[in-house]
């Protein structure tokens, strides 16, 4: 029997991490505000990770792609990054010039913590370091990550691997510490929040 409630929690719950079939391209162009190199990664059909190449500090990568076609982006090491200060990006529906051709339309890459931010109304175009336009209000962002995040990058860049095991540190932590980055995880990980959230 059809139920409305159960229509309704089909209707809102959220895409798989993955890429569906679409028919409406869009423009786009990743820009790296970030200090480190950001490897892009796109999620194909099966919402497996392919690489599209890393982009340098404020250096940019046009590209032609789909609307429901996610992205995420990592540093070299793995780390994770935001797109438009989100973990995962959609793209969104494609604009046109003046005289009918399509826009790139920017997208930011920042270091993680960019959701913390300051928001100013913008008339003018201003090139800030590790700021950014986004719908017409100058973003600074604050490249600041978790206490765990900091701690864990700052435990690998002092402490070699072998060694961790040898911490005086919560176990949960020397866990993390010993593993090594793994996108496939972390892409698990982002579509489990994603049906918890029921939001992009």
């Amino acid at each position: 029997m059809f139920s409305h409630s159960s229509a309704m929690a089909k209707q809102e719950a959220p895409a798989p991490l993955k890429s569906l079939n679409s028919d409406n391209p869009t423009y786009i162009t990743f820009i790296n505000k970030s200090s480190r190199n950001a490897e892009a990664w796109w999620l194909d059909f099966e919402g497996k990770p392919v690489s599209y190449g890393a982009i340098q500090p404020r250096r940019s990568l046009q590209m032609k792609t789909f609307l429901t076609h996610p992205w995420i982006f990592r540093a070299s090491d793995g780390a994770k990054m935001l797109v438009n200060l989100s973990e995962v990006y959609f793209p969104t529906p494609v604009q046109y010039e003046g005289f009918g051709y399509p826009r790139y339309q920017p997208v930011y890459v920042t270091a993680p913590g960019a959701r913390q931010c300051f928001f100013l109304r913008c008339f003018i175009c201003i090139d800030i370091h590790n700021s950014f336009i986004l719908n017409g209000y100058l973003c600074f962002v604050l490249s600041v990550y978790s206490l765990q995040e900091y701690c864990i990058r700052l435990i690998r860049s002092m402490v070699r691997k072998e060694d961790i095991c040898k911490l005086e540190i919560p176990e949960g932590l020397r866990k993390e510490l010993s593993r090594d980055p793994d996108l496939l995880r972390d892409i698990q990980i982002l579509d489990a929040k994603r049906a918890i959230n029921g939001s992009n």
